[in-house]
């Protein structure tokens, strides 16, 4: 037995020094490259509940009870539930084991021939009674550290299903108010069609006008009528499209089937909220999917130290009580007894097994740590371009917004000359369709500006509180 141990132990010591967890690499910049905040954006913790910053009611009603009610958010903390009682479970199995028995046992015996014995301790007629009760116990005595080793890849676990319980919350609100953005814009959309139909039946009326007294031709008044069949169609196909985002928005609120009324998308968008200055740093506290990627390193490298711990002799403890009494005609008897027993398991023949094992456990623990490294640097990435695209659509809003004032001003002076005579049709139809494009180009800016403002919140951690949430049906 000794050489067999010594062998095992020169094992694990040649093994504990090729197998570890790699530290894992997650410098990032000290700045993102893309345009700072202004010295007036919000405080970093306001990103918790960013939602409240388009000051948007309806919006912060909505993500607030998707939270609760939506079966993406209530499946999530039943996730998050199972993995912690699964941790606890890897835990308990450390702690002494052992099951308590029973049995009790009443015979009824009579004899039919023969000569009748009756003795104590045995009879051959008569009623007799047996019961016994046991306890036995088996307890592993971790005198290596494995239950530390087990600690360490439970807590990683938990931390891991925490952290994906905060990125599905997160993506959740990210993709209410992405949709509830987009319905908006729709309803714009749907208003200007409504507002160019409108337009295209006062120019129809002016060009029937002018037929009558002869300042036109009465094919004038036929190409406007074209264009406003074209403008009632799209506003057709508009509508509809905007029904078919609200009960989009509804089901991700778990209410799919809540009528559609019971969503208001008003025809109008809000101010470009401000967003955080914050560096990259921040972004592995705040981030969930690096925080997962973080807790599974530290799960991999608790797994890895059980691995290693495997080739340790296992010593084990088995303490037992028991009771019993028995019953006879002229007899009975009472016991109870205890017992102590000790074993030691040394692997032998299975070393190459567990050589196997420790290797693939070593690249588990590798893949964890490029997975993680991976994390960290497409976090950056996606904040710094988020950010970047973010600043774009704001200078892009700002010109359109210039452009479409003037284009207005434009198509109403030439609908005046038009009306009066100074100019022809096509100039009219001209500046119209010019003030709509711009109009038309502005409402879509300002919509993707705000689901830019959704995303841009998200890339830089936002929608999970710094403390920790709750689990109760996935309430915050």
């Amino acid at each position: 037995m000794r050489p067999a141990i010594f062998v095992a132990g020169l094992a694990c010591l040649t093994l504990a020094a090729c197998a570890s967890a790699r530290k894992p690499d997650v410098a990032v910049p000290t700045a993102f490259e893309a345009p700072q905040p202004s010295a007036t954006s919000m405080d970093v913790t306001a990103l918790d509940r960013w939602w409240t910053q388009f000051n948007d009611p309806v919006l912060t009603a909505l993500i607030e009870d998707a939270l609760v009610r939506a079966p993406d958010s209530r499946s999530a903390a039943a996730r998050l539930a199972e993995a912690r009682a699964t941790s606890s479970n890897a835990l308990i199995a450390f702690l002494p084991q052992g099951n308590a028995a029973g049995s009790t046992r009443e015979t009824h015996t009579t004899q039919t021939s023969g000569t009748v014995v009756s003795i104590p301790g045995f009879s051959t007629n008569g009623e007799s009674t047996t019961a016994s009760a046991t306890l036995n116990v088996s307890w592993e005595v971790d005198l290596f550290g494995r239950i530390f080793a087990v600690a360490k890849a439970a807590k990683g676990d938990t931390n891991q299903a925490q952290a994906s319980y905060e990125g599905a919350r997160a993506s959740l609100a990210a993709n209410v108010a992405d949709t509830y953005f987009l319905a908006r814009g729709q309803a714009i959309q749907l208003e200007d069609a409504g507002e160019t139909a409108r337009i295209q039946r006062g120019l129809q009326q002016i060009a029937s006008v002018r037929a009558e007294r002869g300042l036109g031709s009465s094919s004038e008044a036929d190409r406007v009528a074209g264009d406003l069949a074209q403008a009632e169609g799209n506003a057709a196909g508009l509508e509809a499209e905007l029904k078919a985002t609200r009960r989009t928005l509804l089901v991700l609120v778990g209410r799919g089937v809540d009528p559609l009324a019971s969503i208001p998308t008003p025809a109008s968008v809000g101010e470009i909220p401000p967003v955080p200055a914050t560096v990259p740093g921040e972004l592995l506290a705040r981030r969930p999917d690096v925080r997962q990627a973080e807790a599974a390193v530290r799960s991999a490298a608790g797994r890895l130290t059980y691995a290693r711990l495997a080739f340790f002799p296992t010593f084990t403890l088995t303490p037992g009580i028991g009771l019993s009494r028995t019953e006879q005609p002229g007899y009975e008897s009472s016991t109870r007894n205890w017992s102590i027993g000790a074993g030691v398991t040394q692997p032998i023949l299975s070393i190459p097994k567990l050589l196997q094992d420790l290797k693939a456990q070593n690249a588990r623990t590798e893949q964890a740590v490029i997975a993680y490294e991976k994390a960290v640097q497409t976090a950056y990435g996606e904040a710094d371009s988020a950010l970047t695209r973010l600043d774009a659509d704001r200078r892009r809003v700002a010109l359109l917004a210039d452009g479409a004032v003037r284009a207005q001003r434009a198509y109403e002076a030439s609908r005046v000359r038009y009306a009066a005579g100074l100019d022809d049709l096509t100039s009219a139809l001209g500046a119209e369709q010019s003030w709509r494009a711009t109009r038309s180009a502005l409402t879509s800016a300002q919509v993707q500006a705000l689901r830019r403002a959704v995303q841009t919140y998200k890339a830089l951690g936002g929608g999970w509180p710094a403390t920790p949430a709750p689990t109760n049906q996935g309430a915050r």
